[in-house]
């Protein structure tokens, strides 16, 4: 069980795991030999030491509040997330600048929020699937490049936050997909008839309504991290300190 603990005094963070206790392991002097030597760990304690006497508590991390500058499977990424001491809220940042380094944990008093910067349609699956589905009356290019200019020209004009969220994870944190509003698709369809004559305007009408949920015709927002950083409130640290030993650290879990 991972539990992250704060020291009052100095406002370091230290995410205690399972991992702690365990051992390094150095090559020998002679790295011919292929031996290795056990070097015993127990950053937990080392943290204990290197803060007696000051005042630690727990925080518990605020579900759902996770937020990464870079994708998932990025090793090497600054992070955030909010957590409580029961009182108060804080954002903790996560970073690490080399893979070889072991994740940094700072405590920031504040808030964060996100600012769309980009709002965009995806033009290029768009134009494949209109081809792909267009094949018995196959689709002109003047056709298809006037249906994607119109479809950016009501991208401009969404109101982002009135859109509902498609709730599948992006492969990046800070990109999320969103379904068209009804007003928004009304306009679409209605100006489908300038572009498309004949057949073709009723094949547009059935492929917008089978790609607004969950195709491609999803508008993909992207997001920004802002910090709103405060001046922390005048710390009242009680006398005498507590205690986070091993002992107590087993018996919570």
């Amino acid at each position: 069980m991972n539990q992250l603990i704060r020291c009052i005094n100095c406002d370091d963070l230290f995410l205690r795991t399972p991992f702690d206790q365990f051992p390094e392991y150095e090559a020998c002097t002679d790295p011919s030999s292929g031996i290795f030597q056990t070097l015993d760990r127990d950053d937990f304690q080392d943290f204990l030491r290197s803060h007696h006497g000051h005042q630690l508590e727990y925080l518990k991390v605020i579900g759902d509040s996770f937020i990464s500058e870079k994708a998932y499977f990025e090793p090497v990424k600054t992070s955030y997330f909010r957590v409580t001491n029961g009182k108060e809220r804080f954002v903790v940042k996560r970073f690490r600048e080399r893979i070889e380094e072991p994740l940094k944990y700072q405590l920031i008093y504040g808030d964060y929020s996100l600012k769309c910067t980009r709002i965009e349609i995806q033009a290029e699956a768009i134009a494949r699937q209109l081809e792909a589905e267009f094949k018995t009356s196959p689709l002109t290019q003047a056709e298809i490049s006037d249906f994607l200019d119109l479809y950016r020209h009501i991208a401009k004009t969404v109101d982002i936050d009135n859109l509902e969220r498609i709730p599948e994870e992006s492969p990046h944190p800070l990109e999320v997909y969103h379904k068209l509003d009804d007003v928004s698709l009304v306009f679409l369809l209605r100006n489908c008839r300038n572009i498309f004559k004949g057949q073709k305007y009723p094949a547009i009408d059935d492929f917008i309504n089978r790609e607004k949920e969950d195709g491609v015709l999803l508008l993909k927002a992207t997001y920004k991290v802002q910090l709103r950083e405060m001046a922390p409130l005048k710390k009242r640290i009680p006398a005498p300190p507590v205690r986070l030993e091993k002992k107590e650290l087993a018996e919570k879990e």
